[in-house]
């Protein structure tokens, strides 16, 4: 006898501003405690909540190894003060970490087993690197005209869809040109305060005498990776991957550092505690694609999910495409004909920054939260994966 499902509720959603690798403002900052903060920072939004309720930690990561590794869920979840009875379990679907996450925990409550997850990702491209500490393909990838794809930089798949697609480099610029302009207009406006949780960095510096060693804090707020581009100055930027290509740094997105967390209930918690979400779970479908176009995986998970969803595209009123690279969000754009006015109205990746894992439950809280600002219904996110796949997820504001 089947069983009805029951609604998934996302009733808070936070992240922490997105840090640029290698140099950036969370070069020194391990990912556990950046992931530890935002859980922290969703159940502080549920007023009322008894931390010992939550009955999982369900989080993200691409790389997970070294300081984002050894289940960093559990980690970070004891390291937020959670209850020793919270267990944590830490999963990998490359840069759809983050949503997949939020989905496996939605699925659970839907179907009944659980009624409030904690679900996000995590990801220091700053302390643990691409393609991570030791890359070993299995030769036997290049036996075959399906899998050789699999040992491609991502950087010459997207060259491939720039091909394929016809995607030319003056697009492709112009993408991440606008694609800043907006990110930078968000920021002035304010339009990620309410998803930003403020982080405090520590850092130590030895005195001139090296006597001591002193401890200087700052608050940051901001994402650091929108800058001021023009035509003029990413038509400069040489190509990253292929001398006669046209992906280049500027057309991409950049490696980062950030975590974000959802809060996941259901109807029966929502009512008990008396609070209100913020949006209902809709739909997640994944797919698969070539690896050697890894980047166009959207272009079949889109409409899965909107088909799961009763929706057609028109019905979106707000599309995070994650920018992997412009020569896949403009092929996606163009041949899933999707309205430009409602993709990354805030900018995207090649601005704000794509911390792999991280980044769907990051966009999740920008859609989410922009849903609710502007007052509008449906909000998606979806993005390419690394050996070829796509994902989307819809939600609807309540």
């Amino acid at each position: 006898m089947s069983k009805q499902l029951q609604e998934a509720y996302v009733v808070a959603a936070l992240r922490t501003p997105v840090g640029r690798s290698g140099r950036g403002m969370f070069r020194n900052t391990r990912p556990d405690d950046l992931l530890a903060h935002v859980i922290r920072g969703v159940v502080d939004k549920c007023p009322g909540l008894n931390p010992a309720e939550i009955e999982d930690v369900v989080i993200g990561c691409s790389l997970p190894e070294g300081e984002q590794g050894l289940d960093v869920a559990r980690t970070a979840g004891l390291l937020a003060g959670l209850p020793i009875d919270v267990p944590g379990v830490t999963l990998n679907r490359f840069c759809s970490s983050g949503i997949q996450s939020i989905a496996f925990a939605a699925d659970r409550i839907r179907a009944g087993s659980s009624d409030c997850i904690i679900a996000g990702g995590v990801e220091s491209m700053s302390q643990v690197p691409m393609p991570g500490g030791r890359l070993a393909v299995n030769p036997k990838v290049f036996d075959n005209d399906v899998t050789y794809g699999l040992a491609f930089g991502m950087g010459i798949t997207a060259e491939k869809v720039a091909e394929k697609w016809n995607v030319s480099r003056e697009d492709q610029d112009a993408f991440g040109v606008e694609s800043n302009r907006r990110a930078l207009a968000a920021i002035k406006n304010g339009e990620f305060k309410d998803e930003i949780l403020p982080y405090t960095i520590e850092e130590r510096m030895v005195s001139p005498d090296g006597q001591t060693v002193q401890i200087k804090t700052r608050v940051v707020d901001t994402d650091e990776g929108p800058r001021e581009a023009t035509l003029e100055g990413v038509a400069k930027v040489r190509t990253a991957f292929d001398a006669k290509g046209s992906v280049t740094a500027a057309n991409s997105s950049q490696t980062s550092d950030g975590a974000g967390a959802v809060m996941l209930m259901s109807e029966r918690m929502v009512n008990k505690l008396g609070i209100k979400p913020l949006a209902r779970f809709v739909s997640y479908a994944v797919t698969g694609c070539p690896p050697e176009i890894m980047g166009i995986g959207p272009l079949k998970a889109i409409p899965k999910a909107l088909e799961m969803a009763g929706l057609k595209k028109e019905d979106l009123d707000w599309i995070e495409l994650n920018e992997a690279f412009a020569s896949q969000s403009l092929a996606i754009i163009r041949e899933l004909g999707l309205d430009t006015s409602k993709v990354n109205p805030l900018g995207g990746a090649i601005a704000l920054g794509h911390p792999l894992g991280a980044t769907g439950a990051i966009r999740t809280a920008t859609a989410i939260h922009g849903i609710n600002r502007r007052n509008l219904r449906y909000g998606m996110v979806t993005m390419c994966m690394a050996s070829g796949m796509g994902a989307a997820g819809i939600y609807e504001r309540v």
